[in-house]
């Protein structure tokens, strides 16, 4: 397809261990145009970041091993590069925000040393122009007295202007796609929406596609174009923003929704949790992963793996039951359901 800036295609990441193999990514296969927003949601272990981090080349192997699958960057396959062309687009077309910035940022040097540091490299810019140019970045991000603050260091910084110097770092080569894993775990909700905000801003400014990699349904409402959810390293349900939040057919999607809450206070009724715990990826369930934590499993669950099935207007889902007429979303009581 025209215009396809990444593309993954069936991609497996497995970790080979004294236990067994972890199948940490299974099958994950999405397309991203520019200036979208892809949404990927999931519980922690889905295989959310696992699936950046095999992007991006940075798994280190052993014990990880690519099983099968590609990943393609305007065509070009980025698991079969050489790793000097990988570190030129690394950081550079494509840039990451990590999900805790006081580990990501080094301690040791200034935060103006270190958004300057991919400009000089990627850019071929002098120290001085370097500078400059980091300064104007943290402006944009919302950094006040940016010329002074970027002498400081990572400590010397609260967590939401960690996370701005972050995203200058990341925009500092002005990417082609922005991954943000867990942007705004670590800060308060005030914060949280200002860093939401301001990326995107910045998207519309500079037309950056993101992948935004969360646990929580409710950050990519309002930010994202298409979501994947993922569960034990797997895709499960996949479609536009209004298809899965407006006509969600798989029942994990469900149990994420009924897992957010209410913004009506005076509603007397208690978050609805998905009972248990999800699956360790060195022994995942047969059949549907899922099934075990299902409370509309049936016989047929537990033996047969449920494809990746489109249902219409690309709108895709991984449950056998999905196409059925009568299979419609009902609202579960979860605490009732019986173990």
């Amino acid at each position: 397809m025209a215009g396809e800036l990444l593309k993954l295609d069936d991609l497996k990441m497995y970790f080979h261990t004294r236990d067994g193999v972890v199948k940490a990514v299974d099958g994950v296969s999405y397309t991203l145009n520019p200036g979208e927003t892809l949404g990927v949601v999931g519980e922690s272990g889905s295989g959310k970041s696992v699936t950046a981090l095999t992007m991006m080349r940075l798994v280190p192997m052993p014990p990880g091993k690519i099983e099968g699958g590609e990943v393609l960057f305007k065509g070009e396959s980025l698991l079969t590069m050489k790793e000097e062309q990988v570190r030129d687009i690394r950081g550079n077309r494509i840039a990451m925000i990590f999900q805790d910035p006081m580990t990501s940022l080094n301690p040791v040097y200034r935060i103006g040393h270190q958004i300057a540091e991919p400009l000089m490299v990627h850019k071929g810019m002098s120290k001085a122009q370097a500078h400059e140019r980091a300064v104007e970045l943290l402006e944009m991000v919302g950094i006040p007295n940016a010329a002074d603050r970027a002498g400081d260091y990572p400590h010397q910084f609260s967590g939401g202007m960690r996370q701005r110097a972050m995203i200058a770092m990341a925009l500092s080569c002005d990417p082609d796609v922005l991954i943000a894993d867990e942007p705004t775990t670590a800060l308060d909700v005030t914060i949280q929406a200002q860093i939401l905000e301001l990326m995107q801003a910045l998207q519309k400014r500079t037309g950056t596609a993101i992948i935004m990699i969360t646990h929580d349904l409710g950050v990519v409402a309002d930010m994202a174009n298409n979501i994947l959810v993922m569960y034990a390293g797997r895709p499960v349900e996949f479609g536009t923003t209004d298809q899965v939040f407006y006509q969600p057919r798989h029942p994990y999607t469900w149990g994420l929704m009924d897992s957010l809450p209410t913004q009506n206070l005076t509603e007397k009724s208690a978050l609805h949790p998905i009972k248990g715990q999800p699956p360790s990826l060195l022994h995942v369930p047969t059949g549907c992963s899922f099934h075990p934590r299902c409370p509309y499993a049936k016989d047929v669950c537990g033996t047969m793996d449920p494809p990746l099935v489109d249902l219409g207007g690309g709108h895709l889902s991984a449950c056998l039951f999905s196409g059925d007429p009568g299979f419609e979303r009902r609202v579960v009581e979860y605490a009732e359901v019986p173990e």
